[in-house]
């Protein structure tokens, strides 16, 4: 009998601790989410310009550079 009241306490305890962090985890995501949504309404990102970037030589040097490395590596570690 003592040991049946004392399972049923323990189980209603879990329920309880289990319902409290589904609610507070339930609530963070409903502020997180508002939060970006009043974010992005307020502050939007600014649109990307339509022209050449300044950057695009060196863009295309990186990526030479990096091709070169990955054959180099493929060329050094063939099975």
């Amino acid at each position: 009998m003592q040991d049946t009241q004392l399972i049923h306490e323990g189980i209603a305890l879990m329920g309880l601790g289990m319902g409290f962090v589904f609610v507070f985890l339930t609530v963070l995501v409903g502020v997180t989410t508002l939060m970006s949504k009043t974010i992005g309404r307020f502050f939007p990102e600014p649109a990307a310009p339509a022209g050449p970037r300044a950057g695009s030589r060196q863009d295309d040097d990186i990526t030479v550079v990096i091709s070169a490395a990955v054959h180099r590596y493929r060329h050094r570690h063939r099975r």
